[in-house]
């Protein structure tokens, strides 16, 4: 085998490694061995950031009917005590979201009261919303395609399987995510700081491993350390990667050397950077994703030497068959500070247009309830954050709730009120890709299925 080809088998064992989770945090962290592709560096400074809810959150009670007629349609539907809570108009017009493109046929539309710090946001101009988007295989796929088993995207209603699907546009065992292929065709614009090209708060993800890039992944403190502190002073961690650099005859020994080499290198560049940076940018008490978001937007204003960035965290138990209006209602007081502070941080950084968010979940939930909660569904409703989305504004399909069976008008869902997507995750991910940087040529290397849709740029985002 030539030293060509063993560089590209390592390559390629080492990014399937990453997107499996089998590694060690520090064999994660290289991007820097990978070979470059080609795109024209940018001027200017973008990141994506990622919100990822594990669990699949249920989007009927996220954004919710407030015109009295499908209101009340929707608290029909739901039963039981899933829609409870979010019974009485008069506070749901406190989170009322009033766009500038009117919503279908005059109806009216309301957050989740937790949620109150986004609609403020919302009345700002720094929130867009994306309704009805989810996994499917083309434009206009129907409700008798579903039952039919026709164009249908692989395992749904499987948590695994859908976040996968989510993140990577293939089932669970997918090795690369689309996050990552966007990191791959920009990576370039980041010169000798490729390595912090993708960056996950949240361990390993799938949505951030590319063909070429490799995410790079932190603790809410900051860069994971290589060498443990019990080993003794810093001065080990440069005598460690000094052995590293004696080199090997074996290829796979001297790659593997280089990834810890590298690894090292990282941490002190990370850590170097952070210093002169507050700890407390945005953080809440008590608030996990508050945690994640902190240190996403530490590494934004330490400046890493990136032109392009790609971030990932998350927050989990979503998954809410029973207790939903108590869960969720925490979940989403966890949500909408958590995000409010993080774009209250990037203001301040000066960077509102530069910096995008956006949610992503397995998939959305059930109208109808099952007593106490609602079970796994299909299309969901999506938050989009910052400086750059169309000002209050909404795209997507809006649920017409007409008190038929599953609560929904039928061609809108696949029963029990489960959504059938509008817009696909292709859809909603190439907006953003293309929003990045990301040249309408190289948009078919990160969404392989793009040509199956009507819509590679939805509108939600300004240049």
């Amino acid at each position: 085998m030539s030293h060509n080809a063993s560089k590209r088998e390592f390559l390629k064992r080492a990014s399937a490694i990453a997107a499996t989770g089998v590694a060690t945090p520090w064999a994660l962290n290289l991007a820097s061995l990978a070979a470059s592709s080609a795109h024209a560096a940018g001027n200017d400074y973008k990141a994506l950031v990622c919100i990822f809810m594990y669990g699949g959150n249920d989007n009927h009670n996220t954004v919710v009917p407030l015109d009295a007629v499908s209101h009340a349609a929707y608290v029909a539907a739901r039963g039981g005590s899933a829609g409870i809570a979010l019974r009485d108009l008069n506070a749901l017009r406190a989170t009322a979201v009033v766009p500038n493109n009117p919503w279908t046929d005059g109806r009216e539309m309301a957050l989740h009261p937790q949620l109150s710090d986004l609609s403020r946001l919302f009345d700002a101009g720094q929130l867009s919303l994306v309704m009805n988007a989810g996994p499917l295989m083309k434009s206009g796929t129907t409700r008798d395609d579903f039952k039919n088993n026709v164009n249908m995207p692989p395992k749904l209603f499987s948590h695994n399987d859908q976040q996968s699907v989510w993140q990577a546009g293939a089932a669970e065992g997918a090795n690369q995510g689309w996050g990552g292929r966007i990191g791959d065709m920009l990576m370039d614009d980041n010169g000798s700081a490729s390595s912090f090209t993708c960056i996950s708060a949240a361990g390993n993800a799938v949505y951030l491993a590319g063909r070429e890039v490799v995410q790079y992944q932190v603790s809410t403190d900051g860069a994971i350390p290589v060498v443990n502190p019990v080993l003794g002073s810093s001065d080990a961690a440069v005598a460690l990667r000094d052995i590293m650099g004696l080199g090997s005859a074996n290829y796979f020994d001297a790659g593997h050397a280089d990834l810890a080499k590298n690894a090292i290198l990282y941490e002190g560049q990370v850590t170097a950077a952070l210093q002169p940076v507050s700890t407390d940018l945005c953080r809440i008490k008590d608030n996990s994703l508050s945690n994640q978001l902190n240190i996403v937007a530490r590494l934004i204003k330490a400046n890493l030497g990136t032109k392009r960035q790609v971030f990932f965290v998350s927050l989990g138990g979503f998954d809410h068959h029973d207790g939903l209006l108590e869960q969720q209602q925490a979940l989403m007081a966890v949500v909408g500070p958590a995000m409010a502070k993080f774009q209250q941080a990037i203001d301040g950084m000066g960077l509102s247009k530069q910096v995008t968010t956006f949610t992503a979940s397995d998939f959305g939930r059930t109208l109808t309830s099952n007593g106490d909660g609602s079970d796994h569904g299909w299309g969901s409703h999506h938050m989009v954050m910052g400086g750059s989305v169309k000002p209050k504004s909404w795209v997507g399909q809006l649920p017409i709730f007409d008190g038929s069976a599953g609560g929904i008008a039928q061609h809108q869902q696949v029963g029990n009120g489960r959504l059938l997507p509008y817009h696909s995750v292709e859809e909603y991910g190439a907006t953003f890709a293309k929003w990045a940087g990301v040249t309408p040529s190289e948009l078919g290397s990160v969404f392989p299925n793009l040509g199956a849709f009507n819509t590679p740029d939805l509108g939600f985002l300004l240049p």
